[in-house]
């Protein structure tokens, strides 16, 4: 029997004949350059948070854990270059200690920089210029399908680098990655409550124009908009750590135990009715207390101790910015009429994340203007992942029709229909040199086999 890798929500198993964990790049060469002693498709694996199959693999999965050597830390070009196995969150700590951070901070601390450099990510939550982690990558070296060595940086070639940022470690596998860094740095949270009915595009391009980043919550028609700035000195930073609590375990934790142990429909409508109008109390307090601040870094979390019992599952897909309070109302009634003809509704509130727009990669998601996305959230058991994978089919074919892009490692069965519609000629491009570096599909798997065009 195959050894079965499931990833972090256990929605997604890989079988693979092997899996290998190198240590060094001569390994990593050794592994590409031998299809009869390591079968393809060859995929490598970070933290396998993702929430598609884009690392499983019917063949040889690279666990690139064996990778996490920090290799150097330049405080005058602000650079740090470490080994593509190593955790973010893990990164960040050795960051803090010389006063520093990444640039973009990324709330699931678990992702690689491996990955971080290759795959789509949603956290423009700083204030930055970009909103897509491997925009702050300025250099990238990894192993091609053949075995050859591989370098792209910004100075060297740029567009090469737009392309591997856009990769999903297709043209081989990634095993060194330098990021841009910046002083530590304390940032200020504030929470804004609106009713739906009253809530304008005019207000949000307001608060979006007046702070550094936004995120928001949806919780029944309430909506929370979470906005956040730069600040001097930290202000009831405890906070930090309730946060952390709260995403790592507590929230996913009490929504799993109320879908699973109430013997019921209505029951369990009941309470997670009082659960979210508890949720939106919360917030209202910390609107009504001016927010808190925390060091950028803290509001990274790590989940690799979260039990099953305590993860969740989501999905993305961006939409352009002055579309977003008519897609958010149109999404709650398509919510609303899904939970009355199947009975079922996420027990987590929809998040949505303003990132600006960014070109710098081939595939990012908001290559042509600045987007809102819509982040249905969940945390599904046995009792309701049937219920769970239906609304994302549902869920797709509703974001689809209305000009959305998906995520190809966040967005569940997105199809080539789907991305073709959303990348256009991008996804052509990339499918060109994705075949044109790998003509023999080594990397490619069943599941990019039926993206690409």
């Amino acid at each position: 029997m195959r050894l079965a890798i499931g990833n972090y929500d256990g929605s997604v198993v890989a079988r693979p004949q092997q899996l290998v964990r190198p240590e060094s790049v001569e390994e990593l060469q050794s592994i590409l350059s031998q299809p009869d002693r390591f079968p393809g498709p060859v995929r490598p694996m970070g933290s396998f948070h993702s929430l598609t199959p884009c690392a499983a693999s019917p063949g040889t999965v690279v666990d690139m854990s064996g990778f996490k050597r920090i290799l150097a830390i330049d405080g005058q070009r602000m650079t740090f270059t470490a080994q593509a196995g190593l955790q973010i969150v893990d990164a960040g700590a050795v960051l803090r200690r010389h006063q520093l951070q990444f640039v973009l901070n990324i709330e699931i601390g678990n992702l690689t920089l491996g990955s971080a450099a290759c795959c789509h990510t949603k956290d423009a939550l700083d204030g930055v210029e970009f909103g897509q982690v491997n925009s702050y990558v300025t250099g990238v070296k990894w192993v091609s399908p053949s075995g050859k060595l591989e370098e792209a940086s910004e100075e060297l070639n740029p567009e090469l680098l737009s392309l591997v940022r856009s990769s999903y470690g297709l043209c081989g596998i990634i095993y060194e990655v330098t990021f841009k860094v910046k002083p530590l740095e304390v940032v200020r949270f504030n929470y804004h409550v609106f009713d739906l009915d009253a809530l304008t595009m005019d207000r949000v391009s307001e608060l979006i124009r007046s702070n550094d980043a936004m995120v928001c919550w949806t919780s029944g028609r309430t909506v929370v908009i979470q906005t956040r700035n730069r600040a001097t000195e930290l202000r009831r930073a405890w906070f930090a750590a309730i946060r952390r609590l709260t995403w790592s375990y507590g929230a996913a934790f009490s929504a799993r135990a109320i879908r699973q142990y109430t013997p019921g429909a209505p029951l369990t409508n009941l309470f997670e009715d009082v659960a979210a109008t508890a949720l939106r109390g919360c917030l209202r307090f910390l609107s009504a207390i001016d927010g808190f601040s925390l060091y950028d870094p803290d509001k990274t979390i790590n989940y690799r101790r979260t039990p099953p019992s305590a993860r969740y599952a989501f999905t993305f897909w961006a939409f352009p910015r002055d579309n977003w309070v008519t897609n958010l109302n149109e999404y709650v009634t398509f919510r609303d009429d899904h939970f009355k003809k199947h009975g079922f509704r996420c027990n987590l509130p929809l998040g949505s994340y303003f990132i600006r727009r960014d070109t710098s990669s081939l595939l990012s998601y908001s290559f042509d203007g600045d987007i809102i996305s819509l982040d249905p959230i969940h945390a599904y058991s046995e009792v309701d992942k049937a219920g769970w994978e239906r609304f994302l089919h549902e869920f797709n074919e509703w974001s689809y029709r209305r000009g959305g892009i998906p995520l190809l490692n966040q967005s569940p069965f997105v199809t080539r229909e789907q991305v073709v519609s959303a990348y256009g000629e991008r996804w052509r491009k990339l499918s060109d040199w994705i075949r044109s570096v790998d003509p023999a599909g080594r990397m490619l798997n069943p599941f990019f086999q039926d993206l690409l065009v």
